[in-house]
């Protein structure tokens, strides 16, 4: 079964953390990502660029609206994620025990819809 893992935290606080103490964090992560990559468990993942540099495309009312930077005024922001493969929701809740990015962030972890579930929905 396939799992996002959206990696959450505060962003002032990782910009704010010494050079040196972000590149030992930096390591472990690669680390692991790494051995997870060779077992098959992270399919996919990637850090995000800081929320300054998004748009938000809305509707409101007939209108669509595109905003600089997130919707959301929030101090968590998502920092990257991770698409797992594992065999159910114990597996990926033990996956992210297992995360470094437990030390500075949050994981949130959502399954993926599949496609035919998708699809039963559009017919």
């Amino acid at each position: 079964m396939r799992y996002l893992f959206f990696i959450t935290g505060d962003e002032d606080r990782w910009a704010a953390m010494p050079w040196a103490e972000a590149e030992r964090g930096l390591g472990r992560v690669r680390a692991w990502e790494a051995e997870q990559r060779r077992a098959g468990t992270i399919v996919d993942g990637s850090e995000l660029a800081p929320t300054a540099s998004a748009t938000t495309v809305r509707q409101v009312g007939e209108r669509v609206v595109v905003m600089d930077g997130p919707f959301a005024e929030t101090k968590e922001a998502i920092g990257g994620y991770y698409l797992v493969d594992v065999p159910d929701l114990d597996a990926a809740i033990s996956l992210a025990r297992s995360s470094p990015f437990l030390d500075l962030a949050d994981i949130e972890i959502r399954p993926l819809v599949g496609t035919s579930r998708l699809e039963a929905r559009a017919g």
